[in-house]
């Protein structure tokens, strides 16, 4: 992990539902604090102080590296994704052989975004919903390194 692009701060759409889901489960992994969230779509979001218009931040997602540089598209979840430990499942999305198709895929995903929210919000909710509760339970039972204590247990270690 570069940590010259840390903290990273994603601008994102919280309007859009698919966006909101997304940043939603990056916020409940960002244990490091590695990331910031500012969500572009609120009334008082001032774009004035950033290298892009909110008009473009609100077509695909943007971030802020330290520096002030900005990155935007897939390069976004590459960089989010490893600051809490998923890089792997955005590494095939940098190979040379792979990268201009889902740098144009994710184009065409952001461009209707809404409408796929619509189509796929039921399930997609279903789905964060059912994960969120799980890594609740699990964070309730003093789960750690994949092992989870029981009632019982934590009783005996609390004794």
């Amino acid at each position: 992990m570069n940590h010259n692009n840390y903290p990273l701060t994603l601008l994102y759409d919280e309007s859009c539902p698919l966006c909101k889901l997304e940043i939603d489960n990056l916020r409940a992994r960002n244990t490091q604090d590695l990331l910031r969230f500012i969500d572009v779509s609120a009334p008082d979001f001032d774009d004035s102080s950033y290298p892009a218009s909110k008009k473009d931040m609100m077509e695909i997602i943007h971030a802020l590296r330290p520096d002030g540089s900005m990155v935007k598209g897939v390069e976004v979840f590459r960089l989010a994704y490893g600051a809490v430990g998923l890089g792997w499942i955005t590494a095939p999305t940098n190979l040379p052989i792979l990268k201009p198709f889902f740098d144009w895929a994710y184009i065409h995903v952001a461009r209707n975004r809404y409408r796929l929210s619509n189509r796929f919000s039921g399930v997609l909710f279903k789905i964060a919903a059912d994960r969120a509760s799980k890594r609740a339970l699990k964070n309730s039972r003093g789960c750690k390194d994949g092992m989870c204590a029981t009632k019982a247990s934590q009783e005996q270690s609390d004794a």
